[in-house]
């Protein structure tokens, strides 16, 4: 696979500035915490004590009151009246990690207190994304007469009409942006409708879930921490649906990953068994180990064998399910690198589709399950929107992602009229286009981006949370920024600026192309690594006695771990020759 080399997309530089005056306030009135880290705290919006308190000692007493949600009295009161006249439940949610770990958090949560429950997960292929009439179909034979749909079901308007005629009701439990119409449901969940008054507006949509738990728990006298048996569902939810970990969610995961790594249900362990990871697991652990594993049951075969792994009761139940979902990553990986690979050499090899604001790849044999990873990856080549487009069921589907500052929904919506459904986010979406309009499609969805996007989303951004000197980087520093986690949008973990470093004379390139650097400045001495960055090396290095070049670097700080010792690292993002 054609690898990013660490100069090939020129980054631009933002360097935040938190208000002085501020962050020489909250100094006074924390005492004990350093100037940069009040710096640090008044970036992401903390100017008080007990702000501070709040975001460093996150507790459940600040989760919000679930029936501040809309729709939540009735959606608990249709589920009790459910079990108390003994009706068929059926938990339906979407295949991917989000939608898997909703309905293993409510499935498990209601089993424990009802029999009559099963649960129920559209097939990639043959039913795509959402609600489908084939679930619907499923409900009614089968004498289901309540349908709680997880992180789908907000635009499903015809496939609900279908069920209420099939005298089958749904709650529809959803995070993703609302229609022109919302369904004829019980009762939609979903605080991103206009009228909902819940003051958080990005739970995942396991938060959703969570949530109706919750308030299912505080309705029927059921302890609350019946409602948190599954927060390490909650956690992966967080991490892998890449929502803000800010407020209701920093908590959510806060108490998810500390469930997570020292009392997971029994398919978290099984994983995490899989995955012989020997430390704490973090949100970024989250992202890229554990997430993609139960992503890979839908990408390649059957979704349902994560729910079966989440819920498991029985320790071998939940070893086998794991081991499924290894040996589906592993040929998802292969799929991953070979399309990537084809859709590179298609855009290196075609200067039309090199020179435009935004990349549509269509092709009608890529696998439909990867399509949304490898337009990732195509973004660390070529930085602009991208669609990636393969056939299923006679329609071209499409997996989006964007860049930073861009919304793709907005977009795709402006190409609706071509479209034969569409739903996401602003930095993520999928679509269904019939195959007559694909080019017509992509004609347009370039002309809507090169007439809105700014040159300046063009260019990958590295923001900066604040300028240090090399004496600022010391151990009790590294171990307040460690107490910001567990960091995710909106809470990344800091990036700081060092201006005008240079090689001690001890910098070398390791591997195959990284530079470990040691660098000065001021009498002060860091050590570093900069992966993929051996270009940098003629540039930067001390040699013949002459004085070595200045450059200024951006990195995060951590941990190395050498031969038993521990000693502060840091991780250079970006390097700027003077």
């Amino acid at each position: 696979m054609r690898q990013p080399h660490f100069s090939t997309l020129t980054k631009r530089w933002v360097i935040n500035s938190p208000d002085e005056a501020e962050a020489q306030k909250l100094h006074a009135e924390l005492k004990t915490t350093s100037l940069p880290v009040c710096r640090l705290l008044i970036s992401r919006g903390i100017k008080t004590f007990d702000e501070a308190k709040k975001f460093f000692r996150p507790s459940l007493d600040d989760l919000h009151d679930p029936f501040l949600m809309k729709n939540m009295e009735k959606a608990v009161y249709r589920i009790k009246d459910a079990i108390d006249n003994k009706e068929k439940i059926l938990v339906y949610g979407d295949y991917d990690v989000d939608g898997t770990t909703a309905v293993a958090l409510v499935y498990s949560f209601l089993r424990d207190i009802y029999s009559e429950i099963d649960f129920y997960i559209p097939n990639r292929y043959t039913e795509g994304y959402g609600i489908s009439f084939k679930g619907i179909d499923f409900a009614a034979e089968n004498n289901f007469k309540l349908i709680i749909a997880l992180d789908c079901g907000i635009k499903s308007v015809p496939e609900v009409a279908y069920a209420n005629s099939k005298g089958v009701d749904f709650i529809i439990c959803d995070h993703h942006r609302p229609g022109e119409v919302v369904p004829d449901a019980v009762a939609v969940l979903d605080p991103q409708q206009d009228d909902c008054p819940y003051p958080f507006k990005e739970l995942s949509g396991c938060g959703i879930g969570f949530k109706l738990v919750e308030a299912y728990c505080q309705a029927n006298d059921l302890p609350f921490e019946k409602a948190c048996e599954n927060l390490d569902m909650v956690v992966v939810s967080i991490a892998a649906d890449i929502v803000p970990v800010v407020d209701e969610n920093r908590t959510l995961a806060y108490f998810g990953l500390k469930k997570f790594n020292e009392n997971p249900s029994r398919g978290m362990r099984a994983m995490k068994e899989l995955m012989a990871l020997e430390k704490e697991y973090t949100i970024s652990d989250l992202v890229f180990t554990i997430g993609p594993r139960i992503n890979a049951a839908g990408r390649i075969d059957d979704a349902r064998h994560a729910v079966k792994m989440l819920i498991a009761e029985e320790e071998d139940h939940a070893n086998d399910s794991a081991e499924i979902l290894h040996d589906h990553n592993i040929t998802r990986k292969k799929f991953d690198e070979d399309i990537t690979n084809e859709a590179l050499e298609i855009l290196y090899t075609n200067d039309d589709l090199k020179n435009k604001k935004s990349t549509v790849l269509f092709r009608p044999h890529w696998h439909k399950g990867v399509i949304g990873i490898v337009a990732s990856r195509l973004i660390d080549h070529f930085y602009r929107p991208t669609i990636m487009l393969t056939e299923s069921n006679g329609f071209a589907v499409g997996s989006a992602r964007s860049v930073r500052g861009f919304d793709i929904y907005n977009a795709i919506q402006e190409c609706a009229p071509l479209l034969d459904k569409f739903g996401g986010h602003k930095y993520a979406a999928g679509l269904s286009i019939k195959l007559e309009n694909v080019n017509a499609f992509i004609q347009r969805f370039e002309e809507v981006v090169a007439s809105t996007i700014e040159e300046s989303m063009l260019t990958p951004e590295i923001e900066i949370d604040l300028q240090l000197e090399l004496g600022d980087i010391n151990e009790p520093f590294f171990k307040i920024i460690q107490q910001f986690e567990p960091f995710g949008p909106g809470n990344m973990k800091p990036v700081f600026t060092t201006q005008s470093v240079s090689d001690s004379g001890h910098s070398k390139v390791v591997g195959e192309n990284h530079i470990k650097l040691s660098l000065k400045k001021n009498g002060a001495r860091a050590s570093g690594i900069a992966f993929r960055a051996s270009a940098y090396y003629e540039k930067l290095k001390n040699r013949n006695g002459n004085p070595a070049p200045a450059f200024d670097i951006c990195y995060t700080i951590e941990e190395n771990i050498w031969n038993g010792n521990t000693s502060l690292q840091l991780n250079v993002k970006d390097i700027k020759m003077k």
